[in-house]
């Protein structure tokens, strides 16, 4: 099968059509010129609203995960990556993943501030959706960061660094990966909707900024429990509402690969879940409601990069074994000695890792021809090349922010809670903002 042009490849982003490409493509013919596709179209439009809806899940799963005190410190932290994120992904974060000219590494830069769009397609669907669609990627991924470093950083801080690693790391990974001109695209690395783009980045990101915000006063000792379990329930199910259209909708089209990629989408979660709760009630006699929210997003991460390669039945092994993974990386964390606030990197780093190698060896078709020890090693390399980048580039993006202005807040508002000293609100009436506080467990 040969490569897709430009312009189905763009369409695709992730996309399948290396694997499951057309007739017409996998005969070699003319690929004929692209038209547009009202289906399609409307399919793209109502994915690319699911996907954003995602972020204020995320918002409500990991504020309920938090101290009452902090509540709305953390679930801002996501709803500013919409506004800062939509922005910097007009002006210049789409033309560096997808802008045409570019290289291995970057793209062009015609299309800055969305510039050349008007009137286009991508593939079957205007321009302007593709990139609204991308743009909502863009965002949940550092909303994803936030969950590692609530309750001690300062917002602007926070805002900062952010804006510095849309541009600077998320976006030429993007390219690297989803780009006909990436070098990963070109090595034939398999992530049909961001195994390695998204989670893996975000996942390694958050450790790094564990590592150097340090842990939150009390840590290990003061256990931070979560007040509100019905807003993680909520959190939860938004997440996996949303994100069908982020699987299915990097389809680029209302098709059999959707289709697939819907289907996996809820299978790997619900085999996830039971993972997760078996284990939890194996080791502590009980299953509990945070652990199955956290199951389910175990397992939506696993199947992400593999969802429109794989089976339904290998659907329900990503799912299981990515929860495993992500299962024990959460209960062996303290190894780290990172204070990672809510296992941003077991959850999202590891089972993104575990999905991008289960890819490889699961996927029906790799589309690029390779044999299935030539392909386990491309995947290896995405994930290595996605580990050192988003590592490396967050931890120099993090010394040049402490550089302008402190990470932390002091320990007085740590202690107390940001809410009231970063945005002048509380989440609750005075009489209910012991919720949640820490407990201390003893020791020395």
């Amino acid at each position: 099968m040969r490569r897709l042009d430009r312009t189905t490849a763009r369409a695709a982003a992730p996309l399948l059509a290396l694997a499951l490409g057309g007739g017409a493509l996998a005969q070699g013919a003319a690929t004929p010129p692209p038209t547009l596709n009202s289906g399609d179209t409307a399919w793209m439009l109502t994915s690319a609203a699911l996907v954003l809806l995602m972020t204020p899940g995320l918002a409500f799963f990991y504020g309920g995960l938090t101290r009452a005190q902090s509540v709305l410190n953390t679930m801002m932290m996501s709803v500013v990556s919409i506004g800062l994120v939509g922005v910097l992904w007009m002006l210049a974060g789409y033309t560096i993943a997808f802008g045409p000219g570019g290289n291995a590494f970057i793209g062009g830069f015609s299309n800055l501030g969305l510039e050349g769009l008007q009137g286009q397609l991508t593939g079957t669907i205007p321009s302007y959706v593709f990139a609204a669609f991308q743009a909502m990627f863009a965002i949940i991924a550092l909303a994803l960061i936030s969950g590692a470093v609530i309750e001690r950083m300062r917002f602007g801080a926070f805002v900062l660094f952010g804006g510095l690693w849309s541009l600077l790391i998320y976006s030429p990974l993007a390219h690297w990966v989803w780009s006909s001109d990436g070098w990963l695209f070109k090595d034939g690395a398999l992530d049909f909707a961001g195994g390695t783009v998204i989670h893996i980045s975000a996942g390694i990101s958050a450790l790094v900024a564990a590592f150097v915000l340090g842990p939150r006063i009390g840590f290990p000792r003061n256990a931070h429990i979560p007040h509100n379990v019905p807003l993680v329930l909520l959190g939860a199910g938004l997440l996996w509402f949303g994100w069908m259209g982020f699987n299915a909708g990097s389809a680029a089209a209302a098709s059999q690969t959707a289709g697939l990629a819907f289907i996996t989408t809820l299978i790997a979660p619900a085999a996830a879940m039971l993972t997760w709760l078996v284990w939890e009630s194996s080791r502590a006699g009980k299953p509990t409601a945070v652990g199955a929210a956290t199951g389910l997003v175990v397992g939506l991460v696993a199947i992400t990069p593999a969802c429109a390669f794989v089976t339904p039945w290998a659907a329900v092994v990503v799912g299981a074994v990515g929860a495993t993974a992500s299962y024990w990386a959460v209960q062996l964390k303290h190894r780290l000695r990172a204070d990672d606030s809510l296992d941003v990197f077991a959850c999202h780093g590891v089972a993104g890792i575990v999905g991008a190698l289960l890819t490889g060896a699961l996927a029906f078709t790799t589309g690029s021809g390779k044999p299935w020890g030539e392909q386990m090693l491309t995947q290896i390399v995405s994930v290595l090349a996605s580990v050192v980048w988003a590592g490396v580039g967050s931890f120099v993006l993090l010394k040049l922010v402490g550089l302008v202005m402190p990470l932390r807040v002091p320990a007085s508002q740590e202690v107390a809670g940001i809410d009231q000293s970063a945005h002048s609100e509380q989440g609750y009436s005075e009489n209910e903002t012991g919720l949640g506080a820490p407990v201390f467990l003893g020791g020395d």
